[in-house]
């Protein structure tokens, strides 16, 4: 096991086989994609300040990021939009993510070690749960910076079209400036319909 920050000691596996690490980002947003990302680490990866991105500033996520896709064997990030969310739901849409994005690697894993305890079969491929995973393995940490990171600059593209909602700062989490925006402007394209956006006192018009 390797020391990779001071305040946490992340591994591989004890797993011989190649392996990728896979995490969502947005599942609890109420507007936007949820995204996922899947990461294959070389066995001697080391980067230093890698660990869980919701442990991380912003500035540090965003100094991970090319250094984990420059040093990644391979990678995939994938975005579910709003519309499917509606339709099959959020768990479905997060693993539906996760399936998309481990289809871009460009080696096959031997090996998925899934980040939470929820997961289906992908491709008669071994997979692993493991709750707050990314708080012990390189591949799901990586995979955690990838796609938090991906996901905030998707929301601050579309905060430019939509910038009453805040979204380059609360990236399209139900805070309480989010859900007042909603209660004065109405919902846009960008809004998961089958979330509950607002409070009970509240009545909106979908």
């Amino acid at each position: 096991m390797k020391t990779i920050s001071p305040n946490l000691a992340l591994s591989f596996s004890k797993n011989p086989e190649i392996e990728c690490g896979t995490d969502e980002a947005g599942r609890g947003c109420l507007a936007g994609p949820v995204t996922a990302a899947a990461v294959c680490l070389p066995k001697h990866f080391c980067l230093e300040m890698l660990t869980d991105s919701k442990q991380l500033s912003e500035k540090k996520r965003f100094l991970l990021k090319p250094l984990i896709e420059e040093k990644a064997i391979s990678y995939g990030v994938t975005h579910v939009m709003m519309e499917e969310i509606d339709e099959i739901n959020i768990l479905n849409a997060s693993i539906t993510a996760m399936h998309r994005s481990i289809k871009q690697l460009k080696h096959t894993p031997e090996l998925i070690l899934v980040d939470g305890n929820k997961f289906k079969p992908y491709n008669d491929i071994k997979h692993e749960c493991i709750i707050k995973g990314d708080a012990k393995f390189l591949s799901i940490a990586a995979a955690s910076v990838l796609a938090k990171t991906y996901r905030d600059l998707y929301m601050e593209k579309i905060h430019e079209e939509f910038p009453m909602y805040n979204w380059k700062k609360n990236k399209g989490y139900p805070t309480k400036e989010h859900r007042a925006a909603i209660a004065k402007y109405g919902i846009t394209k960008y809004h998961r319909k089958s979330f509950k956006l607002l409070p009970e006192q509240f009545s909106l018009e979908l």
